[in-house]
């Protein structure tokens, strides 16, 4: 017995190990691995030239050019595609598919197919080519069905992978007059030569000696050197470990001895926080110091996820139950019958048919359809495993532009200081935004498109732009510089009325046109302006300039003080008309929407009021800030809306939601939201957000709507509904096999079910769960939130389990006593007809316990499964009766058996729904 035992646990090692080592559940998180794995000295050992990089960081900007190859203008497109047919894709080795004779090889290697090719070769030398036959065909048509279905899950995902893709700004020279480009990107940090223009591209096509444009927001698409650069800082987190984002320099003053800490390197994987540049292409793909790291964490065990650690729970549970019995069921079988030879083929037999050999298919498959089926409901998944928490999610926190509102920023108003409308003012917000480089945000784009409607704007021709100082959310202001003719240079900021406010010493009064000093009297009469046109659910952004020394080129932050406040423009973003409906019909179904947003309380009070919030008390970003961790855990719990958040802010408040047990989801789009992104249970961008984000993001929606999420987050309770359809089916049904053969064992002279009988009929029952992917949902299971709880499993496992068994043992009893079946002489008999009761009962517990209603009258199984249930039950009927019977140890089953097996069939029926009650009043379900 313990050399059984110890045969099984050999193969079963074999199967663990290779599942680890090929990651069946691929989750690529590399940029939180390489956090774990750390850099410094393990990173000498890669295959990186670190070498290169400091070369590259030493030389002067024409010298690093030079060794590049490249030129002041970039490559042509001729040369690009030249070296990317040298270098590759600007891809990482991890994201490649496995090869089709690994993944065959992979589909094969799993304890089942290895103890049924242990079966098989057992056969052979014992004479049995029949059996040897079966078995083998078995485990070709097991490996076949799951290569063919894994193949086709893993080219949807790629083919859903691939509809969202990260792109860069390149510079490639091409026959092009640019000077009205350079009007637009003037100053020291993006100079476009007369034979070059931006362009997007996808980050794969980058190769080393391509310029590339950054600007707060970008992913660093590859290992870069820094060419020019204004205030460009960048979070080198992912890399290093660092909490606070590092400024980098166009050039070095002295040596470093990390290259990490070298100012004017930038590492994929990293990204821009604040500031513009542009850099030279080093290394890509593979190359670089990301894919050499992520090589490292390929060959590293990874931690599982919340899902995969509740599936092999219950293969495990399974497992050891089986490593259990089988050799209990050995010892009685070899006792009783004195045949240890087939004792120890059925003890196998049943070890098989206690192991959910189809789990991982179906696992994969109806993750694989999931995803599918919600890209035509415009949301993406990014990892499979990520419909659990879609599904299982209880709280989505989600900011008010673009998704309670319409994302149509119109400019409503523009006004001097004191509510006026003033045309100067607009001008000044025009210049800001036609001539800043960074990150343009909507407001910009609206202010663009006000004066493109024919509102009066100064000519581009007789303004050039100085220089400029870029957005960031610690400031929340920016500023651009520029210069009428000869004129001396102007700068003008807009950014948060609040953060305008504080370092504006002046105010510009039109009725007496001056400029007089700012007092607190006049503060208390600006705000009370703001307020009002806040109230009116317009935000309000202030302009504020300063004229600047002639003589003065280079300018930074501390320039941004003692200003003259202008005026302000505010603008319209109305709620959209489906936002209350899918506010409404997410609560419904058991999920709670708060609101995060950098915008002001009274604004976003004004227009989460029209969408149906209410009169909720707004929680501020300074407020927050009072707070203690336990003091916030209960705020967030009891807020809904949360106004004039920080970064930092947002992920406070998911970290506090996700320590009270809830299971949160983050939709965002933004710079400023990918640290709650990655802090997120689920994490929820979309097409057009920034890279930072849609990387950080598991879930990305090709429409930004909460609409387009209720429909996504209902299609991933149905995935996830399914996929618990199998796991409670196959776990109680293999349950109750094992009391059957127990039972049968220890008073039958024969053995119950012949092994290859036993193996056949466990392949009927899996193919039939094939179609469970396909099946529906009832609308009362998708109706709340859906956590993985193994615990339930093994309960449900339990209390339906020896359901079945009840019937076998009757089965037993009456082919015995009625049928005669009591001899070794006629055990075919016995078999056979313990064949056909055993197989129906077990495709029927499908459709009687897939739903809590009544099966075939309140609640329907979808075609496909109910076609896989027919053509299995009569293949099952039929076999004993067929030519084919012979040669599976059958015989032809007498038409008064049939009879007995109706009613074995409605009498477990009606069993298994009075279980049901019982259970879901105990329970639920």
């Amino acid at each position: 017995m313990n050399g059984f035992k110890n045969f099984l646990q050999f193969f079963f090692s074999l199967f663990l190990k290779q599942r680890h080592t090929e990651r069946y559940f691929r989750r690529q998180k590399i940029l939180e691995s390489l956090n774990r794995l750390g850099t410094g000295n393990r990173l000498t050992s890669l295959q990186y030239d670190s070498r290169k990089m400091s070369q590259i960081a030493t030389d002067d900007v024409p010298a690093a050019i030079t060794r590049l190859h490249s030129c002041e203008d970039g490559l042509t497109n001729a040369e690009a595609a030249s070296r990317r047919e040298r270098f590759g894709p600007n891809e990482v080795e991890h994201e490649k598919p496995l090869p089709a004779w690994r993944h065959l090889w992979h589909c094969y290697s799993n304890p089942f197919n290895l103890l049924l090719t242990t079966l098989a070769l057992i056969s052979a030398l014992t004479q049995d080519l029949t059996a040897a036959t079966v078995i083998g065909t078995m485990v070709v048509l097991s490996t076949l069905l799951r290569f063919v279905q894994e193949g086709r899950s893993n080219r949807a995902a790629e083919r859903l992978k691939s509809m969202v893709s990260n792109t860069a700004t390149v510079i490639r020279r091409q026959a092009l007059d640019t000077e009205a480009l350079n009007a637009r990107y003037a100053g020291e940090h993006l100079h476009v030569g007369r034979s070059a223009v931006p362009v997007e591209l996808p980050i794969r096509d980058l190769v080393p000696g391509d310029h590339v444009v950054l600007s707060a927001g970008d992913m660093i698409p590859a290992d870069c050197r820094v060419l020019t650069a204004k205030d460009l800082f960048v979070s080198q987190s992912a890399m290093t470990g660092e909490a606070l984002p590092v400024e980098k320099f166009a050039e070095i003053d002295k040596p470093f001895t990390s290259i990490f800490e070298t100012p004017n390197l930038v590492f994929m994987g990293t990204n821009v926080i604040s500031g513009s540049a542009t850099a030279l292409v080093v290394a890509t793909g593979q190359n670089t110091c990301f894919g050499a790291l992520s090589a490292r964490v390929s060959e590293t065990d990874r931690t599982p996820t919340a899902f995969e650690a509740g599936v092999n729970s219950v293969s495990w549970l399974l497992i050891r139950f089986a490593l259990v019995m089988a050799p209990v069921v050995l010892f009685l079988n070899g006792l009783t019958k004195g045949d240890w030879l087939d004792a120890s083929l059925f003890a196998l037999s049943v070890a098989v048919g206690l192991t959910p050999e189809m789990l991982p298919m179906i696992v994969t498959s109806t993750l694989a359809r999931g995803a599918v089926t919600l890209s035509r409901r415009k949301v993406i998944v990014k990892r499979l495993d990520a419909i659990q928490n879609f599904g299982a999610m209880n709280i989505l926190c989600t900011d008010k532009t673009g998704t309670i509102t319409q994302d149509r920023i119109a400019l409503a108003r523009h006004t001097d200081a004191f509510g006026t409308p003033s045309d100067a003012v607009l001008r000044y917000a025009w210049l800001n935004s036609f001539y800043q480089t960074g990150l343009k945000n909507l407001l910009d784009r609206a202010v663009l498109e006000h004066v493109a409607l024919g509102h009066e704007a100064p000519e581009a021709q007789t303004w050039h732009k100085v220089d400029e100082i870029p957005f960031d959310f610690e400031r929340r202001r920016m500023s651009v510089i520029v210069s009428e003719g000869d004129n001396p240079p102007l700068l003008i900021c807009k950014g948060a009325v609040e953060e305008i406010l504080a370092a504006c010493t002046w105010i510009a009064d039109n009725e007496s046109a001056d400029v007089r000093p700012l007092d607190d009297r006049t503060l208390e009469r600006l705000r009370t302006v703001t307020q009002d046109l806040n109230r009116q659910g317009l935000r309000v952004v202030a302009v504020a300039t300063r004229e600047m020394p002639a003589a003065q080129s280079v300018y930074s932050v501390k320039d941004e003080a003692d200003l003259t406040l202008v005026g302000y423009i505010a603008f319209l973003d109305p709620p959209k008309e489906t936002t209350a409906p899918a506010l409404r019909a997410l609560a419904e179904h058991g999920v709670e929407v708060k609101v995060l947003t950098g915008d002001s309380e009274l604004v976003t009070a004004q227009v989460c009021a029209q969408v149906g919030f209410g009169h909720a008390h707004v929680l501020t970003g300074p407020q927050i800030d009072s707070m203690s961790e336990t003091e916030l855990a209960d705020a967030a719990s009891k807020h809904q809306i949360f106004a004039r958040l920080t970064p930092q802010h947002k992920e406070r408040i998911v970290h506090a939601l996700r320590n009270g047990g809830h299971v949160v989801g983050f939709m965002g789009d933004g710079i400023n939201d990918a640290a709650a992104l990655r802090a997120a249970d689920i994490g929820i961008s979309v097409d057009t957000g920034v890279d930072i984000a849609k990387e950080a993001a598991d879930i990305i929606l090709l429409e930004k709507s909460l609409m387009v999420l209720e429909e996504g987050v209902l299609e991933g309770r149905r995935t996830f509904c399914n996929m618990l359809k199998y796991i409670r089916m196959t776990a109680s049904s293999n349950f109750g096999n094992v009391f059957s053969v127990l039972v049968g064992s220890a008073f039958l002279p024969f053995l119950p079910m012949l092994p290859l009988q036993l193996l056949v009929q466990n392949l009927l029952y899996d193919l039939s769960q094939t179609a469970i992917p396909f099946d529906s949902v009832d609308r009362a299971l998708i109706a709340q939130p859906l956590k993985w709880n193994p615990r339930d499993i093994g309960r449900f496992m339990i209390f339906f389990g020896p359901a079945s068994s009840v019937f076998d043992i009757a089965t037993f009893i009456i082919m015995w006593h009625v049928f005669g079946a009591n001899s070794e002489a006629h055990q075919s008999l016995f078999q056979s007809g313990w064949f056909v009761e055993g197989l129906l009962t077990q495709t029927l517990i499908v459709h009687m316990i897939r739903t809590p209603q009544r099966p075939f009258i309140d609640s329907r199984a979808a075609w496909p499964l109910m076609l896989m249930t027919v053509i299995i039950a009569v293949i099952g009927i039929a076999l004993p009766n067929s030519p084919l019977g012979g040669y599976f140890g059958f015989q032809p089953l007498p038409l008064s058996y049939y009879p007995w097996l109706a009613g074995m069939i409605l009498g477990y029926a009606f069993l298994t729904s009075l279980m049901k009650k019982i259970y879901i009043r105990q329970f639920g379900w």
